[in-house]
């Protein structure tokens, strides 16, 4: 099944890692599209549709938690899911940004079956059935 991610990390080599984590994983169909902090991810999605957004926490400008919110108070957009892909790896980090509207969570460094994991749950039912 054909999916659209967004990569949101203010790191261009870090956005590489992912998307090519993702494509070695054996997840097919994956087209990507990046953004280097919240407000470019922002601006990413009023323009283009993305079935999952993958996102640092710590960025310039609007960093992961901000996005978060804007996202989750955008009628449009709240039903784009949103997977964190941060360091900052603490129980009380991960409870926050799971309330706050996440719906997955992956600490870096991560083994590719953990975002595999975790990119399929949020996907949900439908890429399962591709």
């Amino acid at each position: 099944m054909a999916f659209r991610v967004l990569i949101v990390d203010d790191s261009p080599v870090m956005r590489a890692f992912i998307r090519r984590t993702i494509v070695l994983s054996g997840m097919e169909g994956a087209d990507f599209l990046e953004a280097s902090d919240g407000q470019e991810a922002l601006d990413v999605l009023h323009q283009h549709w993305v079935d999952v957004v993958l996102t640092d926490i710590n960025m310039p400008t609007m960093d992961g938690e901000q996005l978060v919110r804007r996202l989750e108070a955008d009628d449009l957009l709240k039903s784009v899911p949103v997977l964190i892909v941060s360091t900052d790896g603490t129980e009380n980090r991960m409870h926050q940004m799971m309330a706050l509207g996440a719906r997955g969570y992956v600490k870096k460094p991560f083994l590719p079956e953990t975002l595999r994991v975790e990119l399929e749950q949020v996907l949900g039912d439908a890429y399962a059935r591709s």
